[in-house]
């Protein structure tokens, strides 16, 4: 008889059609009715190719308005991930699709100095996805980005700036914005200068 009664609790949930259990101390951004798709092309990328595909992979499952995927050719791309010799610097977004093309300039003096490969990945994603920077947050912060130092190798975006970028891309409200441009250069040097002792 107990298990019946058990079972008839589990069930009539279900048949409601409504979900049992602990809701969650954060509710998920809800879904926009249309998902926008951006497109990117990595060929120019070289070395950062497995970066970018977790870096996208982070973004893609942390956000519900928009999905990150690979350009069928580069002119198609909505933006574009390229190797470079200086410094991290991308086109500050949203990025629309029709709209400018974007561009994540994937410096390699970053690197020398000791970031994370895939955390400049998914910080110069978040910029194409509208984001600014904000470098005295935390690691937990992916905005963050050289501000936590060299240690930090979080590459996952946290839920505030998840949502703030479902609110960029949310209904028809993204079709609206003006394909304004500017672009972000990342900065940064850890050298200190050194004198005679």
């Amino acid at each position: 008889m107990i298990k019946r009664i058990v079972a008839m609790a589990a069930l009539i949930p279900a048949m409601l059609g409504v979900t049992s259990g602990v809701a969650s101390a954060q509710s998920a951004p809800q879904a926009s009715a249309a998902v926008v798709t951006l497109t990117y092309d990595a060929s120019q990328a070289g070395q950062w190719a497995s970066a970018i595909t977790l870096g996208v992979q982070n973004w893609n499952n942390a956000v519900h308005n928009v999905h990150l995927q690979p350009a069928s050719s580069r002119a198609s791309a909505n933006f574009v991930y390229k190797a470079t010799t200086g410094w991290p610097q991308t086109t500050l977004g949203p990025i629309l699709p029709g709209g400018g093309k974007g561009q994540v300039q994937l410096g390699q003096e970053a690197v020398d100095e000791g970031y994370d490969v895939t955390r400049i990945t998914a910080h110069e994603t978040g910029h194409i996805l509208g984001l600014p920077d904000h470098y005295t947050g935390p690691c937990s912060e992916l905005m963050s980005g050289h501000g936590p130092g060299t240690a930090c190798t979080n590459a996952k975006p946290s839920a505030a700036e998840a949502a703030q970028v479902d609110r960029n891309y949310a209904g028809r409200a993204v079709a609206a914005r003006t394909a304004r441009q500017q672009v972000v250069v990342d900065i940064w040097s850890g050298a200190v200068l050194t004198g005679s002792r």
